[in-house]
């Protein structure tokens, strides 16, 4: 991991990592275990979540959109522009949709300790044409 000299820098290096998938490589940005959303993941159950996104969405890229770090807090609005084959049990896309996450991390000894993430599902909705 190129950790770089601070927050965002090592956030980024997070994202190249998922968008070019080494998702063997998370031990590097994430700790084991981590918080997501409450709950308490191995990294090697993280890295099946992210998988299985990848899974659903074959295109699946990471775009920051909006960064604000500090010391050892990360806040990220990440647009997604891509053609889901099926997520999160709705139908698959029939051209391509946009949609954002809003990200929350905070860090520990230069890896992700906690993430708290919201993924706007409206949209998603919207676009596929699914009743909220």
């Amino acid at each position: 991991m190129d950790a770089g000299d601070g927050p965002g820098d090592r956030y980024r290096a997070y994202l190249a990592c998922l968008n070019e998938r080494r998702f063997d490589d998370l031990g590097g940005f994430v700790h084991d275990p981590v918080v997501h959303n409450g709950r308490r993941l191995s990294v090697a159950a993280f890295g099946d979540l992210l998988r299985r996104d990848v899974a659903e969405i074959p295109d699946l890229h990471y775009a920051i959109e909006t960064l604000v770090t500090d010391a050892d807090q990360v806040a990220c609005r990440i647009r997604f522009d891509c053609t889901p084959a099926g997520f999160r049990g709705l139908p698959a896309a029939q051209e391509p949709i946009s949609f954002v996450e809003h990200a929350f991390y905070r860090y520990e000894a230069g890896r992700i300790a906690e993430i708290r993430s919201l993924v706007d599902m409206d949209a998603i909705r919207d676009q596929l044409g699914v009743p909220r």
